[in-house]
């Protein structure tokens, strides 16, 4: 009996046989194509510019746009490229009217060998030809992640036009096996689920389900009638779980329960697949009705590393490629083993991956007619043909679409037609030999394997969060990861943290004062802004008396605290950091309480909390140890540090945990004795921080709690001759007043006070001519509504070239207008309540100052009856002098400005008193290094959000009147918090002194610490 690898080895041999009688290039274009194509594969810093710049190109609209692209992704004069590059820059150069046409017909025709038309009757023609060739279609609508449910409701038009079109053109063709036909309809219609709901959120699968079972139901019923099939599309990791839960909860309905022409795509690549097709056929044999399978190895590969790289969390794909290949090959096995309930189509053009199904089929005598391959069109020809000839039913997935919404999609096809380890580029561009691509993919996994971010599982049950945490050097900082709501185990957890949060409310917290719990009659309430009449619970309100006994405590505290060595004072904030993980979801569902945080903004300041501490540890070790300032023979003088005294941390509502544990952990790390002193609207929270750091065993007196008026306690600790320093993030007004009255001199201080002060901002992001409008729309409604707005990072001034600004506004308000508002104790909701009725009051006054002065272009006109909640304002045709666009507003209100140009653009974004953080979207390399000198802000965010800075990678601050120029979560930061001082001995004696002295040595410290 011949063994399955032998008869793999001869089907695969068979199908070169085939492939060889009928020769074809990797790339089937001539010309420039094909020369560009294989420099690529042997370039890849030319790979890169060249995908950058085919990916610009549709959005480029004028000749000398086309060329100045050009000239700046190749012309650098250092960049080593091909002589053909510089020859070919140089020519375009000279003559741009004849160039850019010409460039921009051979992106077309790139495009035209993996899109099979521009639309519907285009498309027909291209499947008509394949007809003849006995190969079958799927057809694809090009473009992903619509913005709006404008663009929504225009996907889904187009698929049921789609599918009316091909019903009509197809109704006479037959299928070219003709046994088993009835389980491979003619019509194949492949649907993303992305393009039909705008607002999918991981956290929220319900939600999602629930608005594209509304958009698929007529899809379906059109398909059912017609005679044709639909096959649900899978897309990122981040939509695999709502995907496979809306294709079980839809087909399990009476209405379609009965319905066999359905499929959807399992990925072989990524980890947990074979889970996923086990649920999946369990879920079909209970349902009773056949379904379809494509099996893939999956097109997001770059994507998915680059984020959980990102992330540091454990990547969902296997990042070896054999992995995928045999796990594809484990997977056929599944689907054929269960061959009574699931239709199996292999999509792959891998000669050893299809002569295995093959191979395998006929071990387990499963008919060819029962399974089909599938291929992408304008790929693998040959191997259609060979696949054809041997009797195999073929089908081509065959995109359609204009360039610009099919841009990803191509980009896509390159990076996979190019990749090093891809199958077509060893066999039809390297010619490697048959019996190497035929080899098992089981013997080419490598014993290990570079891991991107983390060991772990990918169920959420690897750690408490459903993130992947790991152990690092100590001298390598990793952030802590976010959790991952794409996990059910995860959104459970939270949803339980809720509950249990509910059951806490109305509880009473004291303050902490030298390590005592201390209680007065007055008490704080702190209310749910999303439901005021709730009482998240109360704080016990200092006084004068208690500010002045914790200034007393902390004194008393820090005259021995000073002098623990560093390492002690680290570890404290490393015991902290695992509790705030531990309690990570407890921490975070107050937050959704007491400020109206969405969940993933919840947990992204709890993660920051972490981060600080961790961060603050590792920083504190490197600058702990005196630091000798140079080699001098006979002398030795050494640089180090001393604490300030006595710090007072006075934090705001809007990262309630986060900041208030980044300064707190500062000062306390640095060796000072601190008073913290949370927003009245975030007391609770403040008081979690204080029972973090009492459980990490934080000496009485070190860090001591206040909640109360910062207009009794705050005034009166600032002005405290005993604070030596002051570490304020807030507003500008108190920002103001704190500066100032920290620079009077108090009868018996002893110290200049130093000043930490982070104040507001009035953010803009610029958008230029060639930005990439899907990333631009996403991220500036992301920074302007994320969390209502209510970040000193929010995006509040949008400046739109004037040649873009039409094309921009006229996606930006749909997109506005399809955000989820409402509650964020319910998942995947982005704009919930703004803080209080003061905040509330003041911000729709802002908007009455807007209708004023510009053109009120959008505001939301359905938002929750009870609660704060503003809803979401746009204006237009706002000028730089007008009120809503110099004042900091800190809610859901957008400004638009048109300029001319790019110089008028930074005039107008740095024309303010701020300077906090700015943004510029932009695929023009001399723009955006021009951005990145010239834009005045603290944190320049370039394609991306303007929030969301990271502790260590992004460090957060800004100076005019935005703040005093300190960066949190950065090496220099703890600088601020400590004296520096300088010990010089001379160390020779009678002319003999050491040949050379250590670069650091111990701490200073008497009496000296017992080993």
């Amino acid at each position: 009996m011949r063994s399955l690898q032998s008869d793999i080895e001869q089907r695969g041999t068979r199908i070169f046989e085939l492939v060889d009688k009928n020769p074809e290039r990797l790339f089937s274009k001539a010309g420039l194509y094909q020369r560009l194509m294989a420099l690529s594969m042997h370039d890849e810093r030319f790979k890169t510019q060249l995908f950058r710049f085919v990916a610009v190109l549709p959005s480029l609209r004028r000749s000398s746009e086309i060329i100045q692209h050009l000239e700046e992704y190749f012309s650098d004069g250092d960049d080593g490229f091909h002589p053909l590059v510089g020859i070919g820059v140089h020519l375009a150069r000279l003559t741009p009217w004849i160039s850019a046409p010409m460039l921009r017909w051979n992106v077309s025709e790139m495009a035209r060998q993996f899109i099979a038309g521009r639309n519907p009757d285009e498309v027909i023609g291209t499947l008509r030809k394949r007809q003849a060739q006995k190969i079958g279609f799927t057809v694809d609508v090009l473009g992903e992640a619509v913005v709006s449910e404008a663009e929504a409701d225009e996907y889904a038009a187009r698929y049921g036009h789609l599918l009316e079109k091909l019903a009509h053109e197809t109704k006479n063709w037959i299928d070219p096996l003709g046994k088993n036909a009835e389980l491979f309809p003619v019509v194949n219609l492949s649907v993303k689920v992305s393009a039909l709901y705008s607002q999918m959120n991981p956290a929220a699968p319900g939600d999602a389900v629930a608005h594209l079972s509304t958009k698929l139901r007529p899809l379906l019923r059109h398909a059912r009638d017609l005679g044709a099939f639909i096959n649900i599309d899978m897309e990122s990791y981040a939509l695999k779980n709502t995907t496979l839960e809306l294709f079980k909860t839809i087909f399990t309905e009476a209405e379609f329960k009965d319905w066999p022409h359905a499929g959807i795509v399992i990925q072989a690549y990524l980890r947990d697949s074979e889970h996923d097709l086990l649920n999946l056929i369990e879920w079909g044999r209970a349902r009773g009705t056949r379904f379809a399978v494509r099996l893939v190895k999956g097109a997001y590969w770059d994507y998915e590393t680059t984020k959980s790289g990102q992330n540091g969390s454990a990547p969902p794909v296997f990042l070896q490629k054999p992995e995928s290949d045999a796990n594809f090959e484990a997977l056929t096995r599944v689907l054929f083993q269960n061959e009574s309930v699931v239709t199996a189509a292999f999509g792959s053009h891998n000669v050893r991956s299809i002569a295995h199904a093959q191979a395998l089929a006929d071990e387990l005598r499963i008919d060819r007619s029962r399974f089909e391959f599938q291929l992408l069109y304008g790929m693998a020809g040959p191997i259609k043909r060979a696949l054809v000839e041997m009797g195999y039913r073929v089908r081509e997935y065959c995109p359609i679409g204009e360039l610009l919404p099919g841009m990803a999609y191509l980009v896509r096809r390159l990076l996979e037609n190019t990749s090093n380890e891809g199958f077509l580029r060893a066999k039809f561009a390297e010619n490697v030999p048959a019996k190497e691509l035929l080899r098992d993919p089981r013997e080419l996994i490598r014993p290990t394997a570079p891991r991107i971010g983390g060991p772990g599982r990918l169920d959420g049950s690897n750690q408490k969060n459903g993130a992947s945490l790991h152990a690092t050097p100590s001298d390598i900082f990793k952030n802590a990861p976010l959790v991952s709501f794409i996990y059910k185990d995860s959104q459970d957890k939270m949803q339980s943290a809720l509950r249990e949060a509910r059951k806490r409310f109305g509880e009473k917290h004291p303050l902490y004062i030298g390590g005592e719990k201390v209680w007065v009659d007055n008490l704080t309430p702190s209310v749910n802004p999303a439901e005021p009449s709730e009482i998240v619970g109360y704080g016990t309100e200092a006084g004068i008396d208690e500010a002045e006994r914790a200034v007393k405590a902390a004194r008393a505290a820090f005259e021995k605290w000073r002098w623990t060595p560093f390492e002690e004072r680290a570890q404290l904030l490393e015991r902290a950091a695992d509790i705030l993980e531990h309690r990570r979801y407890e921490l975070s569902a107050v937050e959704v309480f007491e400020v109206g945080k969405p969940w993933s903004e919840a947990d992204a300041d709890i993660r920051e909390a972490i981060d600080f501490c961790r961060f603050y540890a590792q920083q504190m070790r490197r600058l702990g140890r005196p630091k000798l300032t140079q080699q001098v023979p006979g002398e030795e003088s050494y640089h180090h540090y001393w604490p300030r005294g006595v710090a007072f941390v006075i934090a705001p509502w809007n990262f309630p945990i986060a900041i208030l544990c980044g300064m707190a952990s500062a000062g306390v790390v640095t060796g000072n004795a601190v008073i913290m002193k949370p927003s009245e609207h975030s007391i609770i929270c403040g008081a979690m921080l204080m029972q973090v750091f009492e459980e990490a065993g934080v000496p009485p007196g070190v860090l001591n709690f206040l909640s109360g008026h910062g207009s009794v306690i705050g005034a009166h600790l600032v002005d405290h001759k005993d604070v030596d320093l002051i570490a304020f993030t807030g507003s500008r007004e108190v920002g103001l007043k704190i500066w100032e009255s920290a620079g009077i001199t108090r009868p018996g201080q002893r110290e200049l006070k130093r000043v930490i002060c982070e104040m507001g901002g009035k953010n803009a992001m610029i958008v230029d001519a060639d930005a990439d409008l899907d990333e631009t729309i996403m991220y500036s409604i992301y920074s302007a509504f994320g969390f209502q707005g209510q970040k000193c990072s929010a995006l509040s001034r949008l400046i739109l070239l004037e040649e873009n600004y039409d094309r921009v506004v006229e996606r930006l308000i749909p997109a506005a207008a399809s955000l989820r508002i409402g509650n964020p104790e319910q998942p995947g909701i982005m704009v919930g309540p703004v803080i209080d009725e003061a905040a509330y009051r003041r911000i729709l006054d802002y908007i009455e100052i807007g209708k004023k002065e510009a053109i009120l272009a959008y505001q939301a006109k359905e938002v929750p009856p009870h609660g704060y909640f503003i809803p979401p304002t746009v204006f237009t045709d706002v000028k730089p002098h007008m009120r809503i666009a110099r004042e900091e507003i800190f809610g859901p209100v957008l400004s638009v400005l048109k300029v001319r140009d790019l110089d008028e653009a930074l005039e107008v974004a740095n024309g303010t008193d701020y300077a906090l953080t700015g943004g510029f979207f932009s695929r023009s390399p001399d723009n955006i290094e021009r951005i990145k000198a010239r834009l005045e802000a603290g944190n320049v965010y370039i394609n991306r959000s303007c929030t969301g800075a990271i502790v260590g990678r992004h460090p957060f601050g800004g100076f005019k009147m935005s703040g005093s120029g300190t960066k949190a979560g950065g090496e220099d930061y703890l600088l601020h918090f400590l004296v520096p001082r300088v010990v010089t001995e001379n160390t020779s004696r009678h002319g003999f002194a050491p040949e050379q002295s250590p670069e650091y040595r111990d701490e200073f410290l008497w009496p000296k610490p017992r080993q």
